[in-house]
């Protein structure tokens, strides 16, 4: 996405709703008054969900004042850490993790497949502007690698096959069930579900 593109994309004004206003101050009450600052994180991850999974910079500062912090050290933050979206994402946003035991089962065909059908490039809205993809480091799911994220869900155990399958979903706005595509129930060995099956023939 182009600088200029991500400029015209920035909303002028931002504030929360009157229910992320509700789960502010709960955040709040975690953290003595002198360490409010604190909440930064929280602050950042709910503005993300308010605004179609993105930070602007109207955003930030709001945080700013609210947190009563200089900008910069909200834009630090925001920079920093890659769960933050700072231009605009798909509603479909894909995390490919590439990380060396996904990148050994086969993640670079993942990343190949995003190129082939959502968009050329990371950070890329597809055709119909509903899809996103991005390479990410570990997110936590090694046994059942190659594995993406889509938004907040974890599509895992993953080859070509079935990642054509998924993201083909997802351009067309009706996602498949995510989870385990080779039948594994949470971090089992494929044994166990063998064993499974054997016991209830």
């Amino acid at each position: 996405m182009s600088l200029k593109k991500v400029h015209d994309d920035q909303p002028k004004d931002f504030k929360f709703s009157e229910e992320n206003l509700k789960k502010a101050d709960e955040i709040l009450k975690k953290y003595p008054e002198k360490n409010k600052k604190s909440a930064v994180m929280p602050f950042l991850y709910l503005a993300q969900r308010q605004n179609n999974n993105w930070i602007p910079l109207v955003a930030m500062k709001y945080i700013a004042k609210l947190l009563s912090m200089p900008y910069i050290s909200v834009y630090e933050v925001a920079t920093f850490y890659t769960m933050y979206n700072l231009a605009p994402v798909g509603k479909h946003f894909i995390q490919v993790c590439t990380t060396t035991p996904c990148l050994i089962r086969g993640a670079d065909k993942i990343v190949n497949l995003c190129k082939e059908k959502i968009s050329p490039n990371q950070n890329q809205l597809s055709k119909k502007g509903n899809c996103s993809w991005i390479e990410v480091e570990c997110l936590g799911a090694c046994v059942s690698a190659p594995m993406i994220q889509v938004n907040d869900d974890y599509y895992e155990d993953l080859n070509e096959k079935s990642t054509t399958e998924i993201l083909d979903s997802l351009i067309k706005d009706k996602p498949l069930k995510p989870g385990s595509y080779r039948g594994r129930k949470n971090t089992s060995p494929e044994k166990h579900k063998n064993l499974n099956e054997e016991n209830h023939a």
